[in-house]
């Protein structure tokens, strides 16, 4: 059955008589139908065109397009992928290198946890939270035998990525991201201006110590990256304040033991770490304790070059979607919105081949 609308359309009707059935187990239920998925308000192919126009386009857009509500969008998109969840077996069969990490989707300290296959630039596995739990999640989906033809895993240095690694792909090398690594030396910088600045501040030296303050950047950026302003900034505290440049330096010369040159780069390291217990500086005596516990993973990372860039590079592609759709109320909504775009799942627009 049809009608015509004002603007031209035709709008639609299907109907069917769907018998009820009696289950022992489940009560009356009515019986599946070729289709639509069970429970569903639309038919399987308008669920399809949602999803492939979901590939490209605002919810706003879709929902204006299609003429459903902005929330259906999101349910309908939850639906398509719960039925795609089977898929997964074929494509975990041949994971070997991945990447964990933790990406926020929302204020109040909201995060997702996501897994990416380093071999091919896919999302794995996504769930919302950043604990034990949501690690052990994708594992479980990996199933023993294929946890443990894991060899490589590259995550941020969190114990709750490590814990789970231990449990379920103890063989796996795991190699800590340099990128964060240096985060750490720049934290410990930090430490030190802020602490420098203080002194001088207590001790009347207000020149000093308004110099310092906005000497933030020109300590932070990497050297090839300074302006003219700011390569006088760090020229000044050379001269005048002897224990923040050794802070920089410290800074700088761990930045460059993770340059390109392979295993070797790990006698580099060392020589950082004996500097930095001898530097007098407390941040970064205590970071090279941190480091310390940490060498081996480091030394994974310069030896098979792995680190986290393919996963950040995903991070910026889920934030890109959370704005596309102008946030999301449902994590099932948002989660399925992330694994058909990234996760591999696309297909062409039904009807065409």
């Amino acid at each position: 059955m049809w009608r015509s609308l004002d603007d031209g359309l035709l709008q639609v009707f299907l109907e069917a008589d769907l018998p009820r059935v009696a289950c022992g187990e489940h009560g009356v239920v009515i019986a599946k139908v070729p289709w639509a998925r069970h429970g569903a308000g639309h038919t399987i192919a308008f669920d399809e065109v949602v999803a492939w126009f979901a590939l490209g386009a605002p919810k706003t857009l879709i929902s204006t397009l299609l003429r459903i509500n902005w929330h259906t969008v999101g349910a309908i998109l939850a639906r398509v992928m719960a039925g795609r969840d089977g898929q997964d077996g074929d494509r975990l069969g041949s994971v070997r290198r991945i990447g964990i990490d933790e990406v926020s989707f929302k204020k109040g300290q909201r995060y997702l946890t996501i897994v990416v296959d380093h071999d091919t630039g896919l999302l794995l596995y996504v769930a919302e939270g950043r604990s034990k739990d949501s690690v052990r999640g994708f594992f479980d989906r990996l199933g023993a035998e294929r946890s443990g033809q894991v060899t490589h895993v590259s995550a941020d240095g969190a114990g709750w990525i490590a814990l789970v690694l231990a449990e379920r792909a103890p063989q796996a090398k795991v190699c800590l991201d340099p990128f964060h690594v240096v985060k750490w030396a720049t934290d410990a910088l930090d430490v030190v201006r802020r602490q420098v600045w203080n002194d001088a501040r207590h001790a009347g030296m207000t020149g000093v110590a308004r110099s310092l303050k906005d000497s933030r950047y020109a300590l932070w950026k990497n050297p090839e990256d300074l302006t003219g302003r700011q390569r006088a900034k760090l020229a000044m505290i050379q001269d005048t304040n002897k224990p923040l440049y050794r802070a920089y330096l410290l800074k700088e010369q761990l930045r460059a033991v993770f340059k390109p040159g392979g295993a070797g780069r790990i006698r580099l390291l060392d020589a950082w770490l004996a500097w930095a217990c001898r530097s007098k500086l407390r941040p970064f005596v205590e970071l090279s304790r941190t480091i310390r516990a940490h060498r081996a993973e480091i030394a994974h990372a310069l030896a098979y070059k792995l680190t986290n860039a393919r996963i950040e590079s995903m991070n910026q592609k889920i934030r890109l979607l959370i704005r596309r759709a102008y946030g999301f109320r449902s994590v099932p909504a948002l989660t399925a919105m992330i694994r058909l775009c990234l996760a591999g799942y696309a297909r062409p627009l039904p009807g065409r081949t």
